[in-house]
C-alpha cells in the first residue's frame, strides 16, 4: 500500500470529532481500549474492513471484534440468550468479548466474521473509546493496532512505531490500563467455550456460568482473534521458562528477583499479575529494540491474569515457520 502522512490527535472534543469523521468516512483510526490500542474501521463498510486487513498484513480468515457503545447495539448485530445477557450485564463495559451467533440482519461487513455465521462483540470501558464510539454512532471492526502477528501496542507511539504511514490517525489517549487483549468467550454452542484468556479470568466466567471449558479453536480457520500459533511475537526469539540467562540473552523477570541491568526488566516486582499484564507487551517491546536475539522469560504462575500472560508468551514462542 501507498505511504500516507500519519498523524497523533489528543482525545478531546475536536479529535474524538476527527477521529468519528474519519471513521464515518471509511478511514482507520487507531484508538485506545482499557486492553490494548485498536485499529479501528466502520464495521458495516466492506472496504474500510479491508483496509484494516491491508493495514496489518493480516490473514484474511482470522475475524475481527466488533466494538459497540452498550449492549443495545451490539444487540443490533449479535443474537443474545440468557447467558450473553447475564454475562453482559455483570461484566460490560470491559475487557471481554463474547462470540454469538450473528443477527441474519445484520449490517456488517462479512470480512468481519471471515464468512461465518458468528460474530465477536464487546462494550470497551475506555473512556476514549466510548466516547469515538458514541460521536461515530457505528459499530467498530479493531484488532489491535500492530502488524499481524507482532506484539500489541498499549501506548500511541507503539502504534505509530508499528503502522506508521498505514492509516491516516492515531486517537492517543494514553496508556492501556489491563494492557492484554480481551478474554473471549465463545456462546454458540450448548457450552460455554473460553477461546482466550484475556482481561476476565476464567473464574470470573466460572462464577456466572459454572463450568466453562477451555478450548484454543482452530488456528486454521479460526472463529475470533488471537488462535493462530504464533503470535503476538517481537523479532527477537521468546524463550520460555528460563532459570539462567545465556550471552546476548535480554531477560523478562517477574516477583522478587535481584538481577538487574539495561537488558533486564521486571513485570512485576511484588509479583502482582495485573501489574505484569499491563507492562507485557510495552516490556517485550523494550527488550526487543536493544537488538537481543532471544527474550528469556522467567515462568509465570498459571493463575488468575497469568492464564492470559502465558497464553500470549507461548504465542510469541512458538515457531514462525508455519510448523506446530
Amino acid at each position: 500500500m501507498e505511504p500516507m502522512k500519519t498523524e497523533i490527535v489528543t482525545d478531546g472534543p475536536s479529535g474524538i470529532a476527527r477521529a468519528a469523521e474519519t471513521l464515518r468516512a471509511g478511514r482507520l483510526v487507531a484508538f485506545p481500549t482499557e486492553t490494548v490500542y485498536g485499529l479501528g474501521a466502520d464495521a458495516t463498510n466492506d472496504r474500510a474492513v479491508a483496509a484494516v486487513f491491508e493495514a496489518k498484513g493480516r490473514p484474511r480468515f482470522n475475524p475481527l471484534i466488533v466494538h459497540c457503545a452498550d449492549t443495545a447495539a451490539a444487540e443490533r448485530i449479535a443474537l443474545f440468550d440468557d447467558r450473553a445477557h447475564l454475562v453482559a450485564e455483570t461484566l460490560w463495559p470491559g475487557p471481554l468479548t463474547m462470540v454469538l451467533p450473528r443477527r441474519p440482519d445484520a449490517k456488517l461487513s462479512l470480512l468481519v466474521s471471515a464468512g461465518l455465521d458468528s460474530v465477536a462483540v464487546r462494550v470497551p470501558e475506555h473512556p476514549t473509546a466510548q466516547r469515538l464510539l458514541r460521536a461515530a454512532g457505528i459499530p467498530i471492526a479493531a484488532p489491535s493496532a500492530n502488524r499481524s502477528g507482532a506484539v500489541s501496542p498499549t501506548t500511541a507511539q507503539h502504534v505509530l512505531e508499528s503502522l506508521g504511514g498505514r492509516l491516516p490517525l492515531i486517537l492517543a489517549g494514553g496508556r492501556c490500563s489491563v494492557g492484554l487483549e480481551s478474554t473471549i468467550l465463545d456462546l454458540t454452542g450448548e457450552r460455554p467455550l473460553l477461546l482466550r484468556p484475556g482481561g476476565v479470568t476464567r473464574e470470573t466466567l466460572e462464577s456466572l456460568l459454572g463450568p466453562v471449558a477451555t478450548s484454543s479453536g482452530n488456528p486454521d480457520k479460526p472463529n475470533a482473534p488471537g488462535q493462530l500459533v504464533s503470535h503476538y511475537a517481537p523479532g527477537a526469539r521468546v524463550r520460555l521458562n528460563a532459570t539462567t540467562v545465556g550471552p546476548g540473552e535480554a531477560l523478562l523477570t517477574f516477583g522478587p528477583d535481584l538481577r538487574k541491568g539495561e537488558t533486564v526488566l521486571n513485570l512485576s516486582e511484588t509479583g502482582d499479575l495485573a501489574e505484569a499484564a499491563a507492562n507485557l507487551f510495552a516490556y517485550l517491546r523494550a527488550l526487543d529494540r536493544l537488538g537481543v536475539k532471544t527474550i528469556a522469560v522467567v515462568s509465570i504462575p498459571e493463575e488468575g491474569l497469568g492464564a492470559a500472560i502465558n497464553d500470549r508468551l507461548r504465542r510469541a514462542a512458538a515457531p514462525r515457520d508455519g510448523s506446530r
